[in-house]
C-alpha cells in the first residue's frame, strides 16, 4: 500500500483513531478545524471540571505518537471533487487548496449544542470555549438542563456532584431518561442522580422557536409543549439531540434525508468504492453506532482490503446504547452493558490505570506528556 493516499476529513474521536490504525499502511492526511483532538465525549466532565476533561480529552496532534506519520491539515473542509478526487480546505488567511486522495474516509461527524461545532478554531478559542460555560454555571445558583440523552444526564449529575448546593434540575419528554439504553441502566442511573440531589421532572417537552438548536446557555424561561407552568433557572443547559451533521461540503447524492452520509454495510459511500464514512455522521443504522463501537478498526481495515483486493467485513450495529453514562465520580467509572448491567473502575484506576495504560497506550497507541 505504500503510496496510497488516505484522506481522513474530520480528525475527532474516530478520525484520530482510523488515522492512526493506517498510518503505517499509507500516505495519510488528516484534515481538521481544530489543532488537536476536542473529544466530543463526556459534556457533563467537559462542563463542571474542564481542566481535568482537557488532560484527557483536549490533546494537540503532535502528542500522539501514531500520527507522527500522519500529516494534519489545519483548515475547514469546503468542498469536494469526485472526479478529480480532491477535497478543498479552506485556511484561515483567505487561501484554499485542493487535497487529493486515493481513497477518502469521512469523519466529520455531527454539529451538537456549543460543545460540537465545526468551525475553524486556534488553541487558544478551545481554551475559551471550555472556560466561558464553566464559568457561567459556577455562577449560577439555579441549572436546569434540558434532555433526555446521556448528555443531558451526565450533565445534570456532575453539575450536582461539583457544586451540591445549587438547584439542578433535569427536564425530560418521557417517562424515562435514556430511551436507548436498556431500562435497567435508566432504573440506575436514575436512583444515582436523586441521590445527587438532581430534581427529575419526567414528561416535560421544551416548546421550542422554529430553528432552535440549543447551541448556547440561556437564561429565559422554558415553556412546555406538554402543558405545565415555564420553569426558570439562572442557566438552561439544552442537551435536546438535535445534532446536524456536518456535510455541507458534501454532493447531495451521497446523503440521505436527514443529511447523514449513506452507506453500505461495509462502511463504503454507495456509488463510490474508494470513498467511506464513518462515526456519527454516517447513516449506518438509526443510533448511528458506528461512532461509539470501534467502528475505526473495521474502516481501517476496509480501507487497506480494498487496497489489496480482499473481501470487506460487514458493520453490525447494537440495537441499545452502552457505556459510560455519568463518566468518572467520585467513587469511581461506572460502564453499563447493552443489558443493562454495569461494572465499575474503582476511581485510583482511572488515573493510573484506565487512562494511561488501556486508553493512552493500548487505544491511542501512546500519547507523550504535556509540555
Amino acid at each position: 500500500m505504500t503510496g496510497r493516499r488516505v484522506v481522513i476529513a474530520g480528525m475527532g474521536d474516530v478520525g484520530v483513531l482510523t488515522a492512526i490504525k493506517l498510518a503505517k499502511h499509507a500516505d495519510v492526511v488528516g484534515i481538521s478545524a481544530k489543532p488537536g483532538l476536542v473529544s466530543g465525549q463526556e459534556l457533563g466532565w467537559r462542563l463542571a471540571r474542564p481542566d481535568d476533561w482537557a488532560r484527557h480529552n483536549w490533546i494537540p496532534f503532535g502528542r500522539f505518537r501514531g500520527l507522527d506519520r500522519v500529516r494534519t491539515v489545519h483548515g475547514t473542509i469546503t468542498g469536494l471533487d469526485t472526479d478529480a478526487r480532491t477535497v478543498a480546505v479552506a485556511h484561515p488567511d483567505g487561501t484554499q487548496a485542493d487535497v487529493p486522495y486515493d481513497t477518502l474516509v469521512i469523519a466529520t461527524g455531527v454539529t451538537n449544542g456549543f460543545w460540537r461545532q465545526p468551525t475553524f478554531q486556534t488553541a487558544a478559542q478551545v481554551g475559551d470555549g471550555l472556560r466561558d460555560p464553566h464559568e457561567k454555571l459556577s455562577a449560577a445558583r439555579s441549572v436546569i438542563v434540558v434532555g433526555g440523552g446521556a448528555a443531558a444526564v451526565s450533565s445534570a449529575a456532575q453539575i450536582a456532584a461539583v457544586w451540591p448546593d445549587k438547584r439542578v434540575e433535569l427536564y425530560f419528554p418521557g417517562d424515562r431518561a435514556l430511551v436507548g439504553h436498556h431500562p435497567r441502566t435508566w432504573e440506575k442511573i436514575s436512583r444515582r442522580l436523586a441521590d445527587a440531589g438532581v430534581v427529575l421532572r419526567p414528561n416535560h417537552r421544551a416548546e421550542l422557536e422554529p430553528g432552535f438548536t440549543g447551541d448556547t446557555l440561556t437564561a429565559d424561561p422554558v415553556r412546555w409543549s406538554t402543558g405545565q407552568d415555564p420553569a426558570t433557572a439562572d442557566a438552561v443547559l439544552w442537551a435536546i439531540g438535535r445534532v446536524r451533521p456536518n456535510t455541507d461540503w458534501l454532493p447531495a447524492d451521497m446523503l440521505d434525508d436527514g443529511g447523514f452520509v449513506r452507506v453500505t454495510p461495509e462502511l463504503r459511500v454507495p456509488g463510490h468504492p474508494e470513498i467511506f464514512a464513518v462515526g456519527d455522521v454516517a447513516a449506518t443504522d438509526p443510533l448511528r453506532s458506528s461512532a461509539r463501537n470501534r467502528a475505526d478498526g473495521l474502516v481501517a481495515r476496509n480501507v487497506r482490503a480494498a487496497f489489496d483486493g480482499k473481501p470487506l467485513k460487514k458493520y453490525r450495529a447494537p440495537t441499545r446504547r452502552w457505556g459510560s453514562v455519568l463518566g468518572i465520580q467520585p467513587d469511581g467509572l461506572e460502564v453499563f452493558t447493552p443489558n443493562g448491567g454495569a461494572f465499575r473502575f474503582p476511581v485510583w484506576t482511572f488515573e493510573r490505570v484506565l487512562m494511561p495504560w488501556i486508553v493512552r497506550w493500548g487505544i491511542y497507541r501512546g500519547v507523550r506528556p504535556e509540555r
